[in-house]
Order: structure tokens, then sequence, then C-alpha cells
């Protein structure tokens, strides 16, 4: 790591240490797997709480974040891919260390489609292919092959184990609606047990999603998130008996779950306009007793065997810790601590679809404004940008530029119509959103007209470029990390399950519907984008794949256009500190290059 006295803040920010929620075994509490950037990449690292003993469990030069424990905790899995391309197998090793083994074998390399492990070793394994679609198999200790259960062409993932391993409960969207799933439990040799579907074979916009099987044997009930009043919710499904148990948790926002280990109760999660909180549920008082955290995000909580809840919380000023209701802190990151940032205020801005909430942050020192101001665009789509510590804008915020995100239609926390405004006029309605919180932060003082930066990372990438092609004059400089820049060459290209989504956003294939994804795509207004624009690429990257961003930029380089590219060894981003505080060091100087003084 590079000496922390002879950098700046915002590169400290993101050399600094961390650690992620450790995640622990079912039956052996003690055994906790997290992730951190100790090293300078992501890794996974084995922590036996009993002897406070860590260790690093992988180390690979584009790191590794996808990992679980055995419920025994004797073994870790995690996926195994190629320099970021998601394509790979599971792999496995002893909790206390040792050699590398093959978790699956006889399974081909895939995408990953869930993972469950049973108490005896038995796993069941989702996989996605262009071939074959989705599959899911059951991988039984000695068996000499994997049995193939499941098999559908479109999107579908395994779920959850119920705790005895005889029921597989998984999510899919064989009706073809690709953002809002059915359910259906299985049993090992996949004859159906129950099934679940609020779409109503695809004619009601209305998912469903697996939170989880009781933690207790013989208990055949499953928590599930469901959106029947217009957000996400819990409740409890018995697939046994077909009962369920509406929960009718009155908090406004979005709300999930996961069980306490005991299955008495259930572990609320909580999220409402760009902040979190945490509850629990009592289910046989049906009491919603509050779970003290302090203001801001919580970004993931689990409860353990003892009562307790250990959480992951940052706030915009404040950088990430793990945190315990017993008052302490659970993991410290070896190391420094990263310096804060500024608070966010929020703004609501009236929009053509209704009221827009937008997080605003200011620089400090550098005057009362109007800042030059960069519009940071999130990515998902099915995301938002919340109250919580991040680099990237403290890193604008350190160089006096005021920072504004907005959580635009097809964002999450805001009821479901609200994200599923996403399928309509794909990218556009976003910009529209855009666009009125951009004309507020003009009128507000806030924001210096002539100094605006559109800048997003993934589909944040993509309302960029397509943001500087539908609306050129409103910005000054753009900056897009892994797009989407040619959208028919990109969905030709792009991971199964993401060919998937895209008939569901624009109701069917480029061949079938051509106009809507020409008037979707950035590559039909490229000729008219005057900004100056950097792109960075991963070359290996399965979701935003490298060639549609290359006809994008011969579009450019065609018409003499002012544009840098940076093409990176890596997948859909990079899990490599040193690596990220490159890229965003380049788009400083892009703009400081560019941007009108």
């Amino acid at each position: 790591m590079t000496d922390n006295t002879a950098v700046p803040d915002w590169e400290k920010r993101f050399r600094a240490p961390r650690v992620g929620l450790p995640d622990w075994a079912e039956d052996a509490p003690d055994r906790s797997l997290f992730v951190s950037n100790a090293t300078g990449t992501y890794e996974l690292y084995a922590w036996d709480r009993a002897t406070g003993s860590q260790r690093q469990a992988t180390d690979r030069p584009n790191g590794t974040t996808d990992g679980t424990l055995s419920p025994d905790g004797e073994w870790i899995w995690w996926f195994s891919d190629t320099d970021g391309d998601e394509f790979g197998t599971w792999v496995r090793q002893p909790f206390a260390g040792g050699p590398d083994e093959p978790a699956t074998p006889g399974l081909e390399p895939s995408y990953p489609a869930g993972l469950a492990i049973g108490r005896d070793g038995t796993s069941v394994v989702g996989r996605s292919t262009d071939e074959d679609g989705t599959t899911i198999h059951v991988v039984r200790p000695g068996a000499a092959e994997p049995v193939e259960i499941y098999r559908h062409r479109e999107s579908a993932g395994v779920g959850d184990l119920s705790h005895d391993g005889t029921l597989i409960a998984i999510e899919h969207t064989e009706h073809g609606d690709a953002m809002h799933s059915a359910l259906r439990v299985i049993g090992l040799d996949g004859a159906t047990v129950a099934e679940l579907d609020d779409s109503r074979g695809g004619t009601a916009e209305l998912g469903l999603e697996v939170l989880g099987f009781a933690p207790v044997a013989g208990d055949t009930r499953l928590l599930v998130g469901h959106q029947r009043r217009g957000r996400w919710e819990p409740m409890v499904w018995d697939v046994a008996t077909g009962a369920e148990q509406d929960l009718a948790i009155e908090l406004p926002g979005d709300v999930s779950a996961e069980w306490y280990p005991d299955g008495s109760a259930l572990l609320i999660a909580h999220g409402f306009e760009a902040r979190s909180e945490l509850w629990r549920y009592d289910l046989a008082a049906r009491e919603l007793v509050r779970v003290q955290t302090p203001p801001g995000t919580v970004s993931g909580a689990t409860a353990r065997p003892d009562g307790t809840v250990e959480y992951q919380w940052s706030s915009a000023a404040e950088p990430s810790a793990v945190r315990s209701t017993t008052g302490g802190t659970v993991l410290d990151p070896p190391g420094f601590r990263p310096p804060g940032s500024v608070p966010v205020e929020d703004v609501w801005v009236e929009g053509p679809g209704g009221r827009i909430h937008a997080l605003a942050q200011r620089p400090v020192g550098h005057g009362d404004g109007p800042f030059p101001t960069i519009f940071e665009v999130h990515g998902g789509p099915t995301w938002h940008d919340s109250d919580a510590f991040a680099a990237t804008p403290a890193a604008w915020l350190d160089h006096g530029f005021a920072v504004v995100r907005v959580n635009y239609r097809g964002s999450t926390g805001y009821g479901r119509e609200w994200t599923d405004a996403l399928k309509h006029r794909v990218g556009l309605i976003e910009l529209e959103d855009i666009a009125a919180v951009r004309e507020w932060a003009v009128a507000s003082g806030l924001a210096d007209p002539a100094r605006l930066v559109l800048s997003g990372g993934s589909w944040g990438g993509y309302l960029a470029l397509l943001g500087l092609g539908t609306q050129p004059e409103a910005w000054a400089v753009g900056l897009a990390a892994v797009p989407v820049a040619d959208y028919v060459t990109a969905y030709h290209d792009e991971m199964e399950a993401l060919k998937s989504l895209d008939r569901t956003l624009f109701g069917g294939t480029p061949e079938e519907v051509p106009d809507r994804f020409a008037a979707s795509s950035p590559l039909t207004y490229v000729d008219a984008v005057k900004a100056p624009v950097h792109i960075a690429a991963g070359v290996n990257d399965p979701r935003c794949p490298i060639r549609q961003i290359e006809n994008y930029v011969e579009r450019l380089a065609a018409r003499g256009a002012v544009h840098e590219v940076y093409r990176y060894d890596a997948g859909h981003g990079s899990l490599v500190v040193e690596e990220r505080i490159k890229q965003v060091r380049m788009e400083l100087e892009f703009v400081r290059k560019h941007l009108p003084r």
C-alpha cells in the first residue's frame, strides 16, 4: 500500500482498509467469512471468532468477492471466474486452510445462477449459459455425476434449500417478465411441491422473491418478498399447506426480512427515501420493535444466535463500520480509518412522472456557488442512491465540485410503479427526471449551467452516453464507465440473464422491436454529442461487452469528436484498489482539462 502521509484525502478513502459484513456458518456461528481490501485487492478472509484468528482465503490478481460457508463451517466456497468475466465454476477449500478443489465436479463453466449447500454436503447449483438458458443441478457427495433437475430458456435461480435439505425454492421467469419473478418449490428429484405466481402468468406486474426457509428442522415455512401492496414487503408461506401469513408491516417504503436463528422472529430491513433502519418482528405476538441504528444506511444485517444483531452502517459523511447492537464494533479493519466527507441534502423536485428524490452535496471551502457540478447517475438500473459513504463522490467534493445523485424513475425504494416505469421509453424516461433535477440545481444557485458533468457507471454509464446525445446542449463533459453504448450489439453479446431483462424492458428482441432499441441506444445519437467524453471499459465485461463500446468509439473518432477511451483487463468494474484510483484520477484530469474555467 502507498504511504498514507503522501496522498490526498480522496485517495486515502479508496486505500483505507475496509471490511464487509461477516457471513457466518449456520451450525458453527464462530466461523465467519468476510471481504476485505486489506492487501489492496478485494478478497475473501476466514475468521475464527473463538480464537480470533484471521487468514486470507483467496488471492487472485483481479480479486474475489463471491463466496459462502457450508452450514457446518468446514468449507469455504468461492466462485472462480477468469479476470472478472463472471464465467466459471465453484471451488472450495477447508476453513482452516488448504488447497482449493472443484466443489461441483462434472459441471462445466457457466454464469452463476444461485447456490445452496445442504447439511449432508449436497449442493444445489444454478447455472446460466447462452446455449442452455438456466439449468439447476443437484451435486451429491460421492455421486458419479450431477443430476439436472430444472431447465428453461428464461432466467431463473436457486433461492434457498430447506433446513433438512429436501426442498428447493427457485425464482423463475418462465412467463417472460424478467422483472417480476414467480416461485416454485421442488424436491431434489425436480418434482414440483408448490407454486406461487403473483404475475398470473406474466399478465400482472407483480413479483416475488425468496428470502429464505425457516432455519428449523422440519419447518416448511418459506419467507417470501411480494409486491401486492405496491412495494416490497415480506410474508410467510408454508409450502406444505399453502397457508400464507400476511405480516402487514405498516412502514413506508420497501421492507425486506430474514429469520432470527430460532425461527421465532424476523429481522426487518426497512428502506425509505434513501435511508434504512432495522426492526425485530415477533411472529407470535405480531409486534414490531425498533433495532437502534444511527441515521444513515444499513447496507447489510444479520441476527446472531444469541439474539444480537450485527450490521454494516455508513452515511455520506461517515465511513462504513460493522457494528453490533451490543454497542461495539464487530470487526475493525487493519490500518487507518478513511477521512469523512460532506453530508447529503435531500432534494425533492416535481418531474413529469411525479416527485423526484435527489441527494445533493456542496463542497466545503470553495465559496457559496454556483459550483461546477457532477451528476453521478446510479446503475442497476433497479437500484438507488442512498445516504451512504462513497469514495468517488467524496473525491469530486474535495476538488470543489457539487455532487447531485438522482433516484430517477426505475429506482428502487419508492414503490413498484416508480421502479416499473423503467419499462416505458427505456433510458429516455430516466433522463427526463435527471433533466428536471438539473433545472432545479441551476435555478437554486447550486450548479453553474456552463460547468455540468454527466457521469455514471454501468446503467449510469449508459444514461450518461444517452444523455450526451439526446441533451447535447446541457452537458459540458461526459464520463461513462462500463456503459451500454450500442444497445443492439450489447444485447447480442451480453450474458443470457441480461438478454432476458432486455426483452422485458423493450418488449422483445432487437429484431422484433427494432424501433424501440434504436430510440434507446446511445449509438443512435452519437453524432449529436458535443461534450468531450471519457469512456472506461473492461475488456472481459459480460454485462456491457467491449465490442459494442468499440462501435460507439469508432463513430466518435470518425468525426473527430473529443474523447478518450481507457480499456482495462477486468470485467464489469475492478476489485483492485489502485485500478479504481487510477480510473478516478483519469476522470478528474479529463474534466479538469475540458471543463470551462
